[in-house]
C-alpha cells in the first residue's frame, strides 16, 4: 500500500477503510487528488468505471478487455492503479510517440499527483539507440552511399557524448530516409554482448538494467511482441517476474502479432549479412580473400534475384512465382552461397565473437531459406513483397491465435488489461478475442461522453459513382472541395489506397487556397507539425495517418474518408485468410471482412473530435453505407453524429465554426 503525503497526519485506519480512501475510483472522483492538481477537473463517470474494473483485474490477476470512447480518459483510468498498486507492470501502446507521451507526460503527472515513489522506466526495440560499436565500425570503414550520410555520421559521433539515454529519437537532426540508421544500431544478430569493448557504456543495456529495476516499465507493441516470442530483443528476464500487463491501443496488436510469428527473409537481412562478412574479412580474417570475395557473390545475387521481378511494386502469393526457372536458379544461387559461407566461417570461429555471430546468422537465414525452397505449411500463407530496389519473402500464419495464446501461457497468472477506443464490433468483443484467442474473466464498452450530435454533422454526399469506378475520386475531391473552402482548409483526406491519394494530390495541386501537405513527401512527424503550424491547410494520407493522429481544437474540422476500408483485394494474407474461413463453412465477408473495415473506419472517424469543445465535419464518399445491408453494420458503430445529405446545410455549419 502506498502512503500518500497529504494525509500523514491522520490516524492509521483499518484495512478496508483504507482501500476505499486509496482506491483509483476515489483519486479520480471530484474530491479526489487529481482534483488538486487540474484548476478545472471535472469528474468522469465512464473514467471511474474503468479505472475500478482495471484497478480490480490487476488485483486480482484477471483479464479484462475494455472499450473507452474517445474522451473516457482511459490512460489516467489504468495508470492510476498502475500507480497505487503495488505490482510490478508493463506498459505497452501502438506507437513510440505514445510510448514518449506516457513516460515524459502522463506518468509523471501521476506520480506527482500521488506522490508515489514508484519506479518507472522507458524501453524501446535495440534499433532504436545508438551503438557504440556499429558507430566505431562505421566510422572506421567509411562505405556510405552519399556526402548526407557522412555529415551525419559526423554530427551522430559529437551527439554520443551528449546523451544520456542514446535514443535516436532525441536525435532530431537524423532523417528518416538517410539510409544510416542501420549502421548505427545493433540487431540481436549482430549484437557481441557482454563480448563488446563497449559493454560497460551500452546504451541498450542502461535501459534494460533500469527495466529489471523499475515498478512500471513502458514499452510498445513491436519490442513486447519480440520479448514474448523471440525472448531476444529487449528484457526477456524481466518478463517472468511481471505482475500485470497493460496493453493500450491493443486493437493494433493482432497486426504486430502476426508480423511476429511471420518468418521472413528480405534483401536486407541478406546484404547485411554479405556487408559484415566483407568487415570480418577487413578486421578479424584478412587473410581469407575467399571471404572477401563470397561478400561480393552474394551481394550480387541478392540484387540479381530482386531483378527477377520487373514491377516496383509487387505484392503476391509465392506459389506464383517459385516454379519460374530464372527464380528457382536465382533463389538456389543465394542458398549455395550461404552453405559456403558458413564452410568459410567454421574453421575461424573461434577467432572472435563477432565471427562465431555471423555464422549463427548464417545458418539461421539458410534454414529460413528453406521454408521458400520447400512446399508451404497449410496453416501458412508464403507471399511475396517487391519494391523498388528490395524484396521480402515472408511466411504468415493463418490464425495467430494459437501461436498468441501459446507465447502468453507463461505469463498466465499475470493480469491482462487490453483497452482502445475501437475494439468492438455489433456490440461485442468476439471479433477481436477470436483473432488472439483471448477468454476474458470481465469486459467493458464505455461511450464517449462527447455530444456528437451537437459537435458534428455526419456528411453522406449526393450521386456519388460506385467505389471501383475509375472516376471516384475526381468525383469524390468534386464534392469535398467546396467544403474545404468553407472550413479555410483544416482538413484531413483520407484514403484507402495510394493510388487514390496520388490522383487526389494531382486534382488538387493547382488550388491556391490552401495548403497542400501529402503523405510519402516528407515524414509523417514533419506533415503534422507543419499542418498545426500552417493555417488553411490540408493534408492526405493513407491508414498510417487513420489512428494515433491527435489533433484538438480549431486546427482539424473536416474529416473526409473516401470508400469504406475493406482490405485490398490484391493482399496474399487477406485472400489466403478468406479462404480458409471459407472452408470452415463461415462466411469471411460477415465473419471477418466486415469487422476489420468497421474498426478501421471507427479510428478514422476518431480523428475528428477530440475534445469536448470540438467542432466538425465526418464526410464518407461511399454510398455504401445507405445502399448496401450490410451498411447498418458501419453506421451502428460509428459516433452519434447528426447525419445529413445536404451540401448547403454542411458548408453553413463549417463556415460558422
Amino acid at each position: 500500500m502506498i502512503w500518500f503525503g497529504i494525509i500523514s497526519q491522520m490516524k492509521i485506519l483499518n484495512v478496508e477503510q483504507s482501500i476505499m480512501i486509496y482506491s483509483s475510483r476515489s483519486i479520480l472522483s471530484k474530491d479526489g487528488q487529481f482534483a488538486c492538481f487540474y484548476k478545472n477537473y471535472q469528474e468522469r463517470q465512464s473514467q471511474l468505471e474503468m479505472t475500478e474494473a482495471v484497478e480490480n483485474a490487476l488485483d486480482n490477476s484477471q483479464t479484462i478487455i475494455v472499450e473507452a470512447g474517445t474522451g473516457t480518459g482511459k490512460t489516467f483510468a489504468y495508470l492510476v492503479p498502475a500507480v497505487v498498486l503495488d505490482k510490478k507492470t508493463i506498459v505497452s501502446t501502438g506507437t513510440k510517440n505514445l510510448q514518449d507521451q506516457l513516460f515524459h507526460t502522463d506518468l509523471p503527472f501521476v506520480i506527482k499527483a500521488l506522490k508515489s515513489n514508484r519506479k518507472i522506466a522507458l524501453l524501446k526495440g535495440r534499433q532504436n539507440y545508438l551503438c557504440h560499436h556499429r558507430l566505431e565500425v562505421a566510422l572506421r570503414e567509411g562505405r556510405f552511399a552519399n556526402k548526407q550520410q557522412v555529415e551525419l555520421l559526423a554530427e551522430v559521433n559529437h551527439w554520443k557524448v551528449k546523451t544520456l539515454s542514446g535514443d535516436l529519437s532525441s536525435a532530431h537532426f537524423m532523417t528518416e530516409t538517410s539510409g544510416l540508421m542501420p549502421m548505427i544500431t545493433s540487431t540481436s544478430d549482430n549484437c557481441l554482448g557482454s563480448d563488446c569493448s563497449y559493454f560497460d557504456d551500452c546504451f541498450v543495456a542502461k535501459a534494460r538494467k533500469k527495466a529489471l529495476e523499475a515498478d512500471i516499465v513502458v514499452v510498445n507493441h513491436h519490442l513486447l511482441m519480440a520479448d514474448i516470442v523471440l525472448k531476444d530483443d529487449g528484457f526477456g528476464e524481466l518478463l517472468p517476474k511481471v505482475d500485470a500487463f497493460i496493453i493500450d491501443e491493443a486493437h493494433q496488436l493482432p497486426g504486430v502479432a502476426s508480423l511476429f510469428f511471420s518468418r521472413s527473409v528480405t534483401s536486407r537481412k541478406l546484404s547485411e549479412l554479405a556487408s559484415d562478412a566483407l568487415d570480418i574479412y577487413l578486421t578479424e580474417a584478412n587473410e581469407s580473400s575467399d571471404l572477401r570475395d563470397l561478400s561480393n557473390e552474394l551481394t550480387k545475387a541478392v540484387a540479381d534475384f530482386r531483378l527477377c521481378f520487373e514491377p516496383e511494386s509487387l505484392k503476391e502469393l509465392w506459389d506464383n512465382y517459385k516454379s519460374n526457372d530464372d527464380i528457382r536458379v536465382s533463389i538456389k544461387l543465394i542458398d549455395d552461397l550461404l552453405t559456403r559461407l558458413r564452410q568459410i566461417l567454421q574453421p575461424i570461429i573461434i577467432k572472435a565473437q563477432e565471427i562465431e555471430n555471423l555464422h549463427e546468422r548464417t545458418i539461421e537465414l539458410q534454414n529460413l531459406l528453406v521454408v521458400f525452397l520447400n512446399n508451404a505449411d497449410q496453416k501458412e500463407v508464403q507471399w511475396l513483397e517487391i519494391f523498388k530496389k528490395s524484396f521480402a519473402l515472408n511466411s504468415t500464419p493463418l490464425d495467430i491465435s494459437p501461436n498468441f495464446t501459446n507465447s502468453i501461457k507463461p505469463f498466465k497468472q499475470a493480469a491482462w488489461v487490453f483497452t482502445s477506443a475501437t475494439l468492438s464490433v455489433n456490440g461485442t468483443f468476439e471479433f477481436f478475442k477470436n483473432k488472439m484467442g483471448l477468454n476474458a474473466d470481465n469486459e467493458l464498452r464505455l461511450s464517449s461522453p462527447f455530444s456528437y450530435s451537437e459537435q458534428a454533422i455526419f456528411y453522406l454526399p449526393r450521386y456519388l459513382p460506385e467505389p471501383q469506378s475509375q472516376h471516384h475520386t475526381r468525383a469524390f475531391i468534386e464534392r469535398t472541395l467546396p467544403l474545404i473552402h468553407a472550413a479555410k482548409g483544416r482538413c484531413f483526406l483520407l484514403f484507402t489506397s495510394f493510388k487514390a491519394l496520388n490522383e487526389a494530390a494531382q486534382l488538387l495541386q493547382t488550388e491556391t487556397r490552401f495548403n497542400l501537405w501529402v503523405q510519402g513527401e516528407n515524414s509523417k512527424s514533419y506533415l503534422l507539425e507543419q499542418f498545426k503550424k500552417h493555417s488553411h491547410s490540408v493534408l492526405l494520407g493513407t491508414f498510417s495517418f487513420w489512428e494515433g493522429v491527435d489533433v484538438v481544437g480549431d486546427d482539424l474540422c473536416l474529416v473526409a474518408i473516401d470508400k469504406l476500408p475493406f482490405a485490398s483485394p490484391g493482399d496474399p494474407v487477406n485472400n489466403a485468410r478468406i479462404n480458409a474461413i471459407k472452408k470452415q463453412g463461415q462466411n469471411p465477408f460477415y465473419d471477418y471482412q466486415i469487422p476489420e473495415a468497421v474498426m478501421s473506419l471507427k479510428q478514422g472517424a476518431g480523428r475528428l473530435i477530440r475534445s469536448v469543445t470540438d467542432k466538425g465535419v465526418f464526410l464518407l464518399g461511399d454510398l455504401r453505407i445507405t445502399s448496401k445491408e450490410y451498411g447498418r453494420i458501419f453506421l451502428a458503430d460509428l459516433p452519434p453524429m447528426l447525419p445529413t445529405r445536404n451540401a448547403e446545410i454542411t458548408q453553413e455549419f463549417l463556415k460558422q465554426l
